[in-house]
Formats: C-alpha cells, sequence, structure tokens
C-alpha cells in the first residue's frame, strides 16, 4: 500500500501529472507533402484509413526504408478530421525528438507536442509526439494510437511499457514495423485485426545485401582504418557499430590518430545530440556507435560497418537488418556498402542477410 493505495512495484519509476482532456477539438487538417506517395505507399495509406473507419487494428510490416511514417499520415488526417486524439509513441527519445519535426510539418494547421523525458510541460495537442515512457499520462486518451519501432529497446519484452500502450488507446492502433516477430504477425493475422506488408523502398531500389567481413577482433581496427579513409576520400559518411559503450570509446581511442574527422557516441554521452547534428551536416565523416543509432537515421550516401556482427546477444537478426536498412535510404543515394565484420557466422547474420534478400525479390515481382 502507498498513501492507502494498492501499487505496482514496477510503476514506482512513472510518476507525474496525467494529460487533462483536450478541451477544444483538433483544428482541419491539411497534410503538407513536397513529395508524393508511391503507388504501394498509397495502397497501405488507403487501407489504413479503411481500417480505421471500420474499426479495425492493424499491424504494417514494411521493410526498412520504405517509408512507413509517411504511411501513418492519411490515417493521421482522417482521426484528426474525425475529431479524434491522435498519438504517435516510440521507445526512444532522439527519435521522438526528430519525428516529431518531421510531423509538425507535414500537419501545419494542427498543433503537434513532443512529451518525453524532461520536456512534458505541456500535455496536450492534436497530436502528441511522445515515448513509450510517457504513455502512463494518457489512460484512456487516444482514437488513434500509432507506434513505430515497436521491437525496439526498452519497449520489447517490458511489460509495464506494454500495459501503458494497451491502456492508453481508447480507439484504434496501428503498430510499424521492419522486423515483427512471428508472434505478433500470428496474433494480428487473427479476429478483427490485419497484416499489411510493404517489400519495397519508396525509391523502388534494392537494399544493399550486406557482404560478411571475417578479421580478428581485437585487430579490427587494422581492417577499418584503410576503409574509413577510403570512404573520406570518396565523400561518404560511415557509421561504425559495436557492441558496447566502452567498446565504442576504446574503438574510436584507436581510430582517432589514424582516420580524423570522427567521433564515437552511445546513450550515456552528454555530447550526443551535437555529435549526431555534426554528422548529419557532414562536420563529422564516421561515428563509431552503439545501437543508439540502430534506428531512426537516415543520412545521404551513408555506408555502415558492424564490428563483431558475430556477438549474438547484441546483434540478433532484426538489430541486424535494421542497423543494414540505415544504408541506400535516399532516393539519390539508394546504394552503399553494409559490412558484417565478424570471426564467425552466426545464425542471426545468416537470417539477416536471407531476410534483405527475400525483400528484394518483391522488386522483380513489380509492373
Amino acid at each position: 500500500m502507498r498513501n492507502g493505495k494498492p501499487y505496482c512495484r514496477k510503476c514506482l519509476p512513472f510518476s507525474g501529472d496525467p494529460a487533462p482532456p483536450r478541451e477544444v477539438p483538433p483544428a482541419e487538417p491539411r497534410l503538407d507533402l513536397s513529395y508524393s506517395l508511391s503507388s504501394e505507399q498509397k495502397r497501405i495509406s488507403n487501407r489504413l484509413i479503411s481500417n480505421f473507419v471500420v474499426g479495425k487494428d492493424t499491424l504494417v510490416h514494411a521493410v526498412c526504408g520504405a517509408g512507413k511514417t509517411e504511411l501513418s499520415y492519411g490515417v493521421i488526417a482522417s482521426a484528426l478530421s474525425r475529431g479524434g486524439q491522435v498519438g504517435f509513441a516510440l521507445p526512444r527519445r532522439d527519435v521522438v525528438i526528430e519525428l516529431f519535426s518531421r510531423i509538425k510539418e507535414a500537419f501545419p494547421n494542427n498543433e503537434c507536442i513532443a512529451v518525453y523525458g524532461g520536456h512534458h510541460e505541456k500535455l496536450t495537442g492534436d497530436i502528441v509526439v511522445l515515448t513509450t515512457h510517457q504513455l502512463f499520462r494518457y489512460e484512456r486518451y487516444f482514437d488513434l494510437l500509432v507506434m513505430d519501432e515497436i521491437d525496439a529497446f526498452p519497449f520489447r519484452g517490458n511489460q509495464t511499457l506494454h500495459s501503458f500502450f494497451e491502456k492508453s488507446a481508447r480507439g484504434r492502433i496501428v503498430l510499424l514495423t521492419a522486423t515483427p516477430s512471428d508472434e505478433l504477425i500470428k496474433e494480428f493475422s487473427m479476429g478483427n485485426r490485419e497484416v499489411l506488408e510493404l517489400r519495397t523502398r519508396f525509391h523502388r531500389h534494392p537494399m544493399p545485401v550486406p557482404e560478411v567481413v571475417y578479421f580478428p577482433s581485437a585487430l579490427v581496427s587494422a581492417y577499418l582504418v584503410p576503409k574509413l579513409r577510403a570512404f573520406q576520400k570518396e565523400g561518404k559518411p560511415c557509421l561504425v557499430f559495436v557492441s558496447s559503450k566502452a567498446g565504442a570509446e576504446r574503438l574510436y581511442g584507436q581510430l582517432r590518430f589514424f582516420v580524423p574527422n570522427g567521433s564515437f557516441v552511445h546513450s550515456e554521452d552528454p555530447l550526443r545530440e551535437k555529435k549526431i547534428s555534426l554528422f548529419k551536416s557532414g562536420r563529422l565523416s564516421y561515428l563509431v556507435t552503439t545501437s543508439v543509432l540502430e534506428r531512426g537515421v537516415t543520412v545521404a550516401n551513408l555506408q555502415v560497418i558492424v564490428v563483431d556482427s558475430d556477438h549474438e546477444r547484441i546483434y540478433d537478426k532484426a538489430a541486424l537488418v535494421q542497423i543494414a536498412g540505415r544504408a541506400g535510404r535516399k532516393k539519390k543515394f539508394p546504394g552503399g556498402e553494409v559490412i558484417f565484420v565478424a570471426e564467425k557466422a552466426t545464425k542471426s547474420m545468416v537470417e539477416a542477410i536471407k531476410e534483405i534478400k527475400k525483400s528484394n525479390e518483391f522488386l522483380l515481382k513489380l509492373p
């Protein structure tokens, strides 16, 4: 008991004011996009709208770079035009910040707010973009709740966050993911739910298929130095993924003397946002990073290297597919190198490459 009331120990870290009810209906939406959806994107978008209208939940299985966020804009506009309260949830703060600016630009007539740890002074708006940790404030609140990256840490496997998500929707839900589990697909294949697939990127180019390079872990910097120098000479930015925070700092410490103009980032780096901004603007040519940049990053002409990709506890199939999906996301630069550096092949590596090749096969079937 706490203050005379029962409480859940798992919920103790989540304290704060609940969001007050929205006092005014949302403004009539005007979707402002500087580009047109592809025919495949339009098909999914229209289906999401019709499912929302008839009261059906939807899981969208779309490859990395398919434009999952843009797929949801139509159903968001539909919900707003019907006076609904819209939420867009993501597990990670960094991605909330980036996505908030994109949604705000896409819906200029509507009040869009961001809610995440340390940024929750305002809790109401037409569209609330928030971390899953903040969903505890919104019980039975959203007429449409969209969630991306459902398989990402820390949401994946967290029963408390799953409970917050389920309790915050009073209407329909739309889940977006490039790497759904078999259990999730099975769950949405039954009852009043539907699974929609989009196996092609918006620019209709194939995903870069990872190359496996076998190299001793202790000597990996000897492989990386000439590779990064070559990328720099060609003007190609690169993300070098490692399996731990200490490993990121250690590897960068080795590389910095031979390959200038780089840095490292991880979740506890106080300069993380500044470094990511410098990288995106081209003022840094490479970053050694943990999985903190596994998702939500789009950089033109990006190359990707995964060190110790045979570390299966960190790099399962889903993680490797997501990381590989960072490359080739821009229409002007649809290709790029993805390199798995390992001492041995793992089941996760083999399955990730197989999944990417399977998605690319769908391009051959398109008219």
